[in-house]
């Protein structure tokens, strides 16, 4: 897609931290950065008016126009000849956001922020977000090794494809390699043989040891071939998934996770393990829908 990398903006740090990894995708990928500032009057605690910034010489006009400028300033300076656009939308930030991703290819946030972004990932407009957007979410959380790999969590089904594709075409962006963990367990190794339940054979747990491999291959094939110049890590680990990719986290500067699409649950749309990377990864996250 050839839409814009769109950055969520409302002056806080962290909106600053996203607007310098925003600035990086648009330069690595030679797309536009857009810079978004959502705005909402509760959020402001301001009263309406005439203009939904008030009038042109007003506080609370200045504040958002400070906001957004310093905003594109930054972009600005850090990649020359970086085309840079900027909005300020009235409604709420997770609306704007879902409606700027229809021509994105990408929405960039902080993990935390101020006014209509206070709540992103406090409650359920992250995840609805992530979960809802029309392209790619990323968060800019922790604090990433520039120098480590892309991470992308691997559960060979066909919905997952979409997030080791994109994946790929990151560390092949940022020219570095890929670790592409593929966790798997047994029903011994959540405690269900404490119940009185026997214990699986040795040659059953290698057996399925060796079909887990199979299908972290098979998963990893066809973007092998798209992407030869991409050095591929597999990292089988048996254990459970949430506590093994935020383990493995501490070392990458990016991690991709998938998201099955659209549906009747937000929740249960974004699933346990993207959820858990969202708020616990120590490097930026980013989820990928498997419809897009």
């Amino acid at each position: 897609m050839n839409g814009p990398v769109v950055v969520g903006v409302d002056g806080s740090p962290s909106a600053l931290a996203a607007v310098d990894a925003a600035t990086r995708e648009a330069s690595l990928c030679g797309a536009e950065l857009r810079v978004v500032h959502a705005f909402l009057w509760p959020a402001m605690h301001a009263p309406p008016g005439s203009s939904p910034l008030g009038p042109p010489t007003g506080a609370l006009y200045e504040t958002v126009e400070r906001i957004v400028a310093d905003a594109v300033d930054r972009g600005r300076s850090q990649a020359a000849g970086l085309h840079v656009s900027h909005a300020v939308i009235a409604g709420e930030a997770s609306t704007v956001l879902c409606a700027q991703s229809r021509t994105a290819q990408l929405i960039v946030l902080g993990h935390r922020g101020s006014g209509g972004f206070a709540e992103l990932l406090l409650g359920s407009t992250a995840v609805h977000l992530s979960a809802h957007a029309h392209c790619p979410v990323m968060v800019v959380r922790g604090r990433p090794d520039p120098a480590g790999p892309v991470l992308v969590a691997v559960d060979g089904s066909p919905q997952g494809q979409p997030a080791i594709a994109f994946g790929f075409s990151e560390a092949a962006l940022r020219g570095t390699d890929l670790i592409a963990l593929h966790a798997w367990s047994t029903w011994t190794d959540h405690g269900e043989h404490a119940l009185g339940h026997p214990v699986e054979l040795v040659g059953d747990v290698d057996r399925l040891r060796q079909e887990e491999e199979q299908a972290l291959t098979e998963a990893l094939s066809g973007h092998r071939d798209q992407y030869p110049g991409v050095t591929v890590r597999p990292h089988l680990v048996r254990g459970r998934t949430r506590p093994a990719l935020i383990e493995a986290s501490k070392g990458a500067q990016l991690m991709v996770v998938g998201a099955r699409g659209h549906g009747g649950f937000t929740g249960l749309l974004l699933g346990s393990v993207s959820q858990a990377a969202l708020h616990h990864a120590h490097c930026p996250v980013t989820v990928v829908r498997s419809d897009l």
